[in-house]
């Protein structure tokens, strides 16, 4: 056995070289910003990444309009008010649609902790709840948009309340935000089934499928979940209270 020189200093496989040669060679070798997440879970938070950046554009639109017409923009309290049988209550609707997207990203979590601990019954429960509690918001949403078109005249390129793009700027932000959820829900359900049936135990292939054993399709649509959810707390706290 060759004796070591112990002139000559041994690097150890976790020991960097300082300087921006260490950081040129972490960051260029394998890729350790993303070595313990999967390809999956990577990708996505590429997507609401960029998501990200498409709803800042809206918002930023909107306030970059609102502030900049000379015609009076319509009092948002009065125009989503809702009436039971007394007098209108403001934004009710709003704060029910609100109060729904936030249980249900609580409800996301409760399936992301059961499916770590691989408990296939509660997980796709989990999923289903959350799945229903989104189309209740959706089916409100729905009938917002009818109500504002159907009795109080709003187009996209028209409205007898006040400034004309406020129709386009609400369209636009609430229904794009919206079909973010109707897609989330048809994931959740198309998840849930899977879960159900166990074909993340048994390691079963198909669309959306996971290693055997993992949950991690679940995680990933967590994610995506509490973007949106998080996405119409800026909307609520922009369009409707601003």
């Amino acid at each position: 056995m060759v004796p070591q020189d112990p002139n000559i200093a041994i690097k150890q496989p976790n020991e960097l070289a300082p300087g921006i040669s260490g950081l040129t060679e972490d960051w260029s070798s394998d890729q350790r910003a993303f070595k313990n997440v999967s390809w999956g879970k990577a990708m996505m938070w590429i997507f609401l990444l960029s998501d990200t950046f498409i709803f800042s554009s809206f918002l930023i639109g909107y306030m970059t309009v609102r502030m900049s017409t000379a015609v009076d923009w319509p009092p948002v309290s009065e125009v989503f008010s809702l009436s039971f049988g007394g007098d209108p209550i403001p934004l009710i609707l709003i704060a029910i649609m609100t109060f729904i997207l936030i249980t249900s990203s609580g409800t996301m979590v409760l399936a992301v902790n059961y499916g770590y601990r691989k408990d296939r019954k509660k997980t796709a429960l989990l999923l289903l709840i959350t799945a229903l509690l989104g189309a209740s918001f959706v089916g409100m949403q729905v009938f917002e948009w009818t109500k504002l078109i159907v009795e109080e005249g709003v187009r996209p390129w028209a409205n007898p309340m006040g400034a004309s793009q406020f129709g386009s700027v609400f369209f636009m932000v609430t229904g794009f935000h919206g079909f973010h959820v109707s897609v989330g829900v048809l994931f959740l359900l198309l998840i849930a089934r899977k879960v159900w049936r166990g074909d993340y135990d048994t390691g079963k292939k198909g669309f959306f499928t996971s290693q055997k054993g993992r949950y991690e399709i679940v995680e990933t649509m967590g994610l995506y979940w509490h973007f949106v959810d998080l996405v119409w707390v800026f909307i609520f706290a922009f369009f409707y209270l601003w």
